[in-house]
């Protein structure tokens, strides 16, 4: 079995880290729980110059290997492997972040994962002259069982896989999402994506 894990929000807890951050940064307080948006500059409500900041900021080595483990994750996908299932990570951030994506992988026991930056979200604005290390034709030729993803953006990043069970990772700023088709489904936990996944 493939399977498509996205690493920020479904791995750790980047939305919670840059909701502290957007408050140290700028004054804007809002809490993990409220932010409704998946797009940063919307959900925290900045302006270019702001938004460019707080993801040069979020994107620091030092910030990106202090986020938190999503209760569960690893555990879960080391059960995947260990049952010889192919676990792929795809991650929106862009490569220049791969290193610290890496070591975060590594020292969080999961040195056994691939990890492909795709540019799923367009944001080049904040890191001049960065690349992804998987491109668009390169991904498309790519076939997963599952995907667990918490992006609506991202969904459209499926439609050449009709076949594929999407797991939407539960999050406040995919609670009013409509889903494409009945082949996704909401989840709130590792454990209950792992019973989908296993059944």
């Amino acid at each position: 079995m493939n399977i498509y894990v996205d690493f920020d929000d479904c791995l750790c807890e980047t939305a919670r880290a840059f909701s502290k951050l957007a408050f140290e940064m700028f004054g804007k307080d809002v809490p993990y729980e409220k932010v409704r948006y998946f797009n940063l500059q919307m959900a925290f409500d900045l302006n270019d110059e702001q938004y460019d900041a707080l993801l040069k900021k979020g994107h620091e080595p030092e910030v990106l290997l202090a986020f938190e483990e999503t209760p569960g994750a690893v555990k879960i996908l080391n059960e995947w492997i260990e049952n010889g299932h192919n676990v792929s990570i795809i991650t929106g951030r862009p490569f220049a972040s791969y290193e610290p994506s890496r070591t975060w992988l590594d020292t969080h026991g999961l040195k056994n994962v691939p990890l492909y930056c795709l540019n799923k979200y367009g944001r080049d604005n904040f890191m001049k002259d960065c690349g992804y290390s998987l491109e668009l034709e390169d991904y498309y030729k790519m076939k997963f069982d599952y995907a667990i993803e918490d992006s609506p953006s991202a969904f459209k990043f499926f439609n050449h896989m009709p076949e594929l069970k999407v797991l939407v990772f539960d999050r406040p700023w995919n609670r009013e999402a409509e889903f494409p088709g009945d082949n996704y489904t909401r989840c709130l936990n590792w454990e209950i994506i792992k019973e989908k996944v296993m059944n």
